[in-house]
């Protein structure tokens, strides 16, 4: 047996090389058992084509559902007054479906409409489990599928959008929180208001959060009720279309938040007991619910449910355009403890039977498939206990992902501020903690995420300045905090973005540094959205420091992503005096200068750098980043000769380094 590439790229793997192999060979088994062997993952994951509610080519209605225990299901609904009725009950097919053909004047557009399931002693109501649209009643709160099938449906303009990922700058956003109202903002305002802004400030991705539909506005879409309808909080599947449409008219990708590590325990508007039974789709015993999420665990090693699962995300590929996805609660899915008190210290860690077998080849071929749909598509994990071969191709034995989140950033700036002190912060170390990942697997690189800014939190902003920012934001009144926390924000936000080797993330409003952290309306805040919201006026408003934070957010971000294929450059260390706080580091022909010395400025400050002429692109310092202002970047530098490193093709290069500051230069020759 040939050694698996994964294995020889890391000798510490050899000792586990039989699970590799195992989970690796396991994957091409139920790839074969699933697709019988002469098709391939794309042409089986066609579940949405098959059930829900379709048109047949003579107008007929066409409903199919999948409910092994189930003796009888109806349809029910504003076609025929929400009463049980023979004329709309479904037949008993094979393999537990249930089919239902109806004639053209059965139903039309906008009907209401749910399942009645009956089983052995007992019945429900519910909505269908490939339900493409779902609604709730504003006042009794109940949650509906509905038909939808609009005369002229929303046609894509671009047919074909290749990402540019080269490097992956990724905007993380949520709809019903963009508006600076007080409100759930729409698919249709965020095209319109949102969408320029991320086309201006650079950034080539968009990562919509909480588009499967959910009963819950305040889960941040984590509790998915219906896995194929996008949430209709925020408008109708078309206009949904025409905002990734509109997207990739501007270049930008667009890829969603999917929820496969969890379900919501519903039972009407969910799918927690679909046909009386507890086991359809999840688990059943004491692997049916998370210990921590309140939420129900799918059972991978079942067909029916790889079925399901894998055909939502060709769904979401084919019927809506999107361009990949961001995959939630990894860690969770791929451990029996879900990752819950577990230190992973060691590659052991990884092989130890904690390991969920089923899990694991669900990923494996969620993004085989994904990619046989779209070859450039895009596959993120959140996975915080850094499983090897996670991010690496599935050939060479690792799970697929093209990234993996770098997890322990954000976790790292928080220790960072909360417990130490700013003259004891240690360049090289920031730089180390911002580098250290497996050189074999890209990662999306963040110093926060919508996880930082979520209440229970704080964001970096909130952390650095606090209260004050309430009161002093505004020009001519800053103080030492608000001077503090600006400096160190642009810092930060500069030295995690400069160093990534895949992609980087900003949750909308924090590249602003958004004054409010998000709390969603709930009965403890009175139901309000005061909290849910982003506003915008604060970075519109040139007399707040909010604005040159996000020019300064701008500005990196056009450019790094203006650095062909930057994230493949190599982070070479030039400089790092402890002592100082000074560190500095080349990628191509852009060297980065930190200065995190609070204290002290360092007039002609010098290190060893290939040797040529410079120009400064870019300084956190600027006055038009609400800095000081101190040194002149229109100077510019020349490495001074030294012999001692001349045949090095190195020379010494002196600047000013401003206390507290960053500055980026080009090599001009």
């Amino acid at each position: 047996m040939k050694t698996l590439r994964l294995i020889q790229s890391d000798p510490y793997l050899r000792p586990y090389e039989d699970a590799i192999n195992g989970r690796y060979y396991y994957a091409l088994a139920t790839e074969k058992a699933l697709t019988g062997g002469d098709k391939k993952l794309k042409d089986f994951a066609d579940g949405y084509l098959y059930f829900g509610l379709h048109r047949d080519a003579d107008g007929n209605w066409v409903f199919r559902e999948w409910a092994p225990n189930a003796t009888a299901i109806y349809l029910k609904g504003d076609f025929n007054g929400w009463e049980k009725s023979e004329s709309y009950r479904l037949r008993k097919i094979d393999n537990g479906n249930w089919e239902g053909v109806f004639p053209p004047q059965a139903m039309k557009h906008g009907d209401l409409f749910k399942l009645l399931v009956e089983w052995q002693g007992g019945y429900g109501e519910r909505v269908p489990s490939y339900a493409y649209r779902v609604v709730q009643d504003e006042q009794t709160k109940i949650f509906s599928a509905q038909v939808w099938a609009p005369e002229k449906p929303y046609k894509r303009k671009v047919k074909r959008f290749v990402p540019n990922t080269d490097p992956l700058l990724i905007y993380e956003c949520h709809i019903g929180m963009s508006s600076s109202d007080e409100k759930v903002s729409t698919y249709a305002e965020f095209r319109q208001n949102v969408l320029p802004r991320i086309a201006a400030d650079g950034y080539n991705c968009i990562q919509i959060m909480a588009i499967q539909e959910h009963p819950y506005y305040g889960s941040f879409g984590y509790h998915v009720s219906s896995f194929f309808a996008a949430s209709s909080r925020f408008g109708t599947p078309d206009e949904l279309k025409r905002l990734i449409d509109e997207a990739h008219s501007k270049g930008i990708a667009v890829i969603m938040d999917l929820v496969h590590s969890h379900a919501v325990k519903n039972e009407i508007e969910g799918l927690g007991k679909f046909d009386g039974t507890g086991y359809q789709y999840f688990h059943d015993g004491w692997r049916r619910e998370h210990p921590a999420w309140d939420s129900l665990c799918f059972n991978y090693g079942k067909h029916e449910v790889m079925h399901f699962l894998l055909s939502n995300c060709k769904f979401w590929l084919e019927e809506y355009g999107f361009d990949g996805f961001r995959f939630d609660g990894v860690t969770s899915m791929i451990y029996l403890s879900h990752g819950l008190g577990e230190d992973f210290n060691g590659y052991s860690s990884y092989y130890n039977l904690n390991q969920d077998g089923d899990a694991i080849c669900y990923l494996t071929l969620a993004n085989k498939l994904i990619h046989e749909v779209k070859p450039h598509a895009i596959t993120i994990a959140e996975e915080m206990s850094g499983m090897p071969g996670l991010a690496y191709p599935i050939k060479d034995g690792g799970i697929g992902f093209d990234y993996r989140l770098a997890m322990g950033q954000p976790d790292f700036w928080i220790k960072y501020i909360k417990e130490v002190k700013d003259e004891d912060w240690k360049a090289g170390h920031i730089l180390w903690e911002m580098t250290n990942r497996r050189a074999d697997e890209k990662t999306i690189s963040y110093a926060e995420s919508h996880d930082q800014a979520l209440v229970g939190d704080k964001t970096i902003i909130f952390r650095l300045i606090d209260a004050e920012m309430y009161w002093h934001m505004q020009h001519g009144d800053n103080t030492y905090m608000v001077d503090r926390g600006m400096a160190l924000h642009k810092m930060i936000r500069l030295i995690t973005c400069s160093t990534i080797n895949g992609g980087y993330l900003n949750f909308m409003g924090n590249e602003f540094g958004h004054p409010e952290w998000i709390d969603f309306p709930r009965e403890g805040n009175g139901w309000s959205y005061k909290y849910a919201r982003r506003q915008w006026e604060l970075v519109d408003n040139p007399n707040f420091y909010y604005h040159e934070l996000g020019e300064f957010d701008k500005a990196m971000i056009h450019l790094i992503g203006g650095i062909e294929k930057f994230e493949q450059l190599p982070v070479v260390n030039l400089w790092d005096r402890e002592g100082d706080q000074v560190v500095a580091y080349q990628r191509g022909n852009y060297v980065f200068v930190f200065n995190w010395n609070g204290q002290q400025s360092f007039p002609d400050y010098g290190f060893l750098a290939p040797a040529g002429k410079y120009q400064v692109v870019l300084n956190t310092d600027a006055k038009e980043f609400a800095g000081f202002g101190i040194a002149d970047d229109s100077v510019e530098h020349f490495t001074q000769n030294d012999p001692l490193y001349e045949q090095d093709g190195k020379g010494w290069l002196k600047l000013y380094l401003p206390a507290r500051s960053a500055v980026v230069l080009k090599k001009m020759d």
